[in-house]
């Protein structure tokens, strides 16, 4: 186990989506992850697609059995970091809650994942993603303004306003706890980090530079430089010119001597300027236009699927995908260059795994053995 949070204990109470995202990037960096897994939820012939469940042993107990919550807290004795992404009050039910943990290990950061936050209103409703993003302003902001928000995939709440927050927030605290000492609660909810993804489209609204309709702004496609576009084969291509400079390549490379185009910054003319750039794109196949324009600072990509990104060049050359046991998946990110992260090993079965684990995290031979006579493990 190799990485710069190599020494680092975390306990994962397996759920579903941004808990597991968020324990998987733990894992990533060479932390010590164990997962507490419900009865029954290993499969052999499944598991190895769970991208998400990487990297960590596991270790089932039925949570509902007497004895379950003191295997847990006995685990908790030797972690830096819980993470848990229940509703409020299911671990407090459990008999895991914040303060039996943290009256166990004091400096335990308690990580808590969940979309509404662990107080407010809406805490205790059920919700998903585009739920929590759509409360947070982000929603309404992604999208064509002639039709309603498309959903952007799970990225913007789970992964992004959700995991990679909880993470972050994690570190924080572990930071903090090195000097005092004392552990603390990490309330990560869905809702504040989307909220807070859109900090710089907030501060612009403020300053009149972003309007509350759809494609009428500089990153939302309403900008003719900022957009995808189809090409000759049906296929995309990503234009991302902001700068002047950049621009000015742009509409070089691609032979375009409209005097129009001067009006880069107009908004009144981007449509006119978009369907103008469309008509130019449409006449080249989106390889061609990658020969004439990638690799240069016209700020241009291809679109690519997910069979033809992991295979790009660049891609290829960063190492930016893995193969573990037959599986395509992206490689940890970001890079070190001095504790580099070692390849995730797939998921493995939480039942081969449990009595090592339990051994290995300082329960001794008759504990174990009571916990399976007892039917907790």
């Amino acid at each position: 186990m190799t990485g710069p949070l190599k020494g680092m204990k975390v306990i994962e109470m397996a759920g579903i989506g941004p808990g597991p995202f968020c324990a998987m990037m733990f894992a990533d960096m060479g932390a010590e992850v164990i997962r507490i897994d419900r009865p029954g939820q290993s499969d052999p012939a499944r598991d190895r697609f769970d991208v998400l469940a990487r990297g960590r042993r596991r270790v089932a107990l039925d949570m509902k059995k007497p004895g379950a919550a003191d295997a847990v807290l006995a685990l908790v004795e030797r972690a830096d970091v819980l993470i848990e992404g229940f509703r409020p009050g299911v671990m407090e039910k459990l008999g895991l809650g914040p303060d039996v943990c943290l009256a166990r290990r004091p400096s335990l950061v308690y990580g808590r994942m969940t979309g509404w936050g662990q107080f407010g209103p809406l805490a205790k409703a059920a919700g998903h993603d585009i739920n929590y993003i759509a409360l947070s302003g982000a929603l309404h902001a992604v999208g064509r303004a002639d039709g309603p928000p498309p959903p952007p995939l799970n990225y913007v709440g789970d992964f992004g306003g959700g995991a990679m927050m909880l993470a972050f927030g994690i570190l924080a605290a572990v930071f903090e706890s090195r000097n005092s000492g004392e552990g603390q609660v990490v309330d990560a909810a869905m809702t504040d980090g989307a909220a807070l993804l859109s900090a710089m489209m907030y501060g612009m609204k403020a300053a009149g530079r972003w309007s509350n309709e759809r494609s009428a702004n500089m990153l939302d496609g309403g900008a003719h430089f900022y957009d995808s576009y189809a090409c000759a084969d049906g296929k995309y291509v990503a234009i991302g010119a902001i700068e002047p400079q950049f621009y000015a390549q742009l509409l070089r490379l691609c032979e375009i001597d409209d005097p129009a185009f001067a009006a880069q910054n107009d908004p009144g003319q981007w449509p006119d300027l978009k369907r103008r750039l469309a008509a130019v794109l449409v006449t080249r196949t989106r390889d061609q236009w990658c020969e004439l324009l990638e690799g240069s600072d016209a700020c241009f990509a291809p679109v690519l699927d997910w069979d033809e990104a992991p295979a790009h060049p660049h891609n290829s050359a960063r190492e930016a995908f893995v193969n573990v046991d037959g599986v395509l998946q992206p490689a940890p990110a970001p890079r070190f260059s001095r504790t580099p992260a070692a390849t995730p090993a797939s998921p493995s079965a939480a039942d081969r795994d449990a009595d090592a684990v339990l051994a290995d995290w300082g329960l001794d031979a008759e504990t174990r053995a009571r916990l399976r006579a007892d039917g907790v493990l």
